[in-house]
């Protein structure tokens, strides 16, 4: 994404007023993925902090593309755009148009090598967090992609995880916990018309999706089926 080269006279703000809204929406975009445990911050959302006292139709693209550079450049961060997918079933009208209201939304990614980041920057008190969501995300990928609430409880209870517990030690609701990931996006979460009744399906959504995410899933389960090779091959 390119900076803005033109006379910024032309579309009505100076450079210091300019480089003021570049500096907030920085600024908001780092608070809030901290507060907000990661989750995406809607482009509504940074639009409305830049048109508060500006009308300019062009604006908020010339803003949210600088401040996507200076996150990079400055503090090593990609602000990354996630355009929310169609779920592989169908919609009704109602869920469609959610989907299109909050269809472009950012993450904010640290741009360092994963072993560094994992040396000098990763939050040991959130392990259990990121091997949470590992886990799930490695189960709906090995179930196809897609899997019911109720079978996705019965392979976390395999795992001491019980949907019924509110004071677990480390996650406190497990519930809580799982929808936390569908607020992340990285998964989806929808209710679909059985023979048997409404269903709750979980699908991956776009950051399971994500190459650097999928690769990583696909690592894990290949060494763990070697493993499993290795031992029934050595018995």
């Amino acid at each position: 994404m390119a900076t803005y080269n033109g006379d910024l006279s032309q579309i009505g703000i100076s450079q210091e007023e300019k480089d003021k809204l570049v500096a907030e929406v920085i600024r908001y975009v780092l608070f809030k993925t901290h507060q907000s445990a990661g989750c995406p911050i809607k482009r509504d959302e940074l639009t409305q902090l830049i048109t508060k006292n500006y009308r300019q139709w062009s604006l908020p693209a010339l803003i949210i593309n600088e401040a996507t550079e200076k996150l990079s450049s400055i503090f090593g961060y990609e602000m990354r755009e996630l355009q929310r997918s169609r779920s592989s079933s169908n919609k009704q009208g109602r869920m469609s148009q959610q989907s299109s209201a909050d269809a472009k939304s950012y993450i904010v990614v640290s741009q360092l090598p994963s072993d560094i980041y994992c040396k000098f920057v990763n939050n040991k008190e959130n392990a259990h967090v990121t091997g949470f969501t590992f886990v799930v995300i490695s189960i709906i990928h090995l179930a196809g992609g897609k899997l019911s609430e109720d079978n996705l409880w019965h392979h976390l209870r395999r795992l001491g995880l019980n949907e019924s517990d509110d004071k677990h030690p480390l996650f406190g609701s497990t519930k809580q916990a799982l929808e936390s990931l569908v607020q992340q996006r990285y998964l989806r979460k929808e209710k679909v018309n059985c023979p048997e009744g409404n269903t709750v399906m979980y699908e991956l959504a776009e950051r399971a999706l994500d190459e650097s995410v999928s690769e990583k899933v696909k690592d894990y389960i290949a060494q763990i089926a070697n493993k499993d090779t290795a031992s029934v091959e050595a018995d």
